[in-house]
């Protein structure tokens, strides 16, 4: 095997190499912010800040819902440790179709995008009647740690 073989790398996918979360400190999260849990994003609605103890750490207790499956999770972390925070972020797109249970959706500057499925429940429900009725259709998708998902609909304005 040749030196020039160990630098043959396959690699499937391309990226600009951004991380899909980034270190906090735990005393620095605040209420209505994002933190991951076991491994899942989740938007934080309740903290509270025990007093330092005898080894010294103040323990911070976070109570989060998951913004995919809205589970509730609890963690306990000492107040000068890190956690992940999860990159979120929202996009508003036109829905153009539905097909097969997927959105069809289109951005601003006319890409279409068809791998967000339509949301189970009420909101998808809207989504279809809406949609059904000829309305023009403003989706938007909240995406974090490589997961997407529709979270609310609105008519779009006339004229736009």
């Amino acid at each position: 095997m040749s030196d020039d073989e160990h630098h043959d790398h396959l690699f499937e996918q391309a990226s600009a190499g951004a991380s899909l979360t980034f270190p906090m400190q735990c005393s620095a999260l605040r209420k209505n912010g994002h933190v991951v849990i076991k491994g899942r994003p989740c938007k934080i609605v309740e903290m509270s800040t025990s007093k330092t103890g005898k080894h010294g750490h103040a323990k911070v207790h976070l109570v989060a819902i998951d913004i995919f499956t809205s589970k509730k999770m609890e963690d306990i972390c000492p107040s000068t440790h890190n956690l992940d925070v999860p990159h979120v972020t929202r996009s508003e797109y036109q829905l153009v179709n539905i097909d097969d249970g997927f959105l069809n959706l289109m951005t601003n500057d006319g890409t279409s995008k068809d791998d967000v499925k339509v949301p189970e429940g009420e909101l998808g429900t809207q989504i279809q009647a809406d949609f059904d009725e000829g309305k023009d259709l403003l989706v938007t998708i909240v995406s974090a740690m490589g997961e997407e998902q529709a979270i609310s609909v609105k008519e779009a304005p006339k004229g736009a």
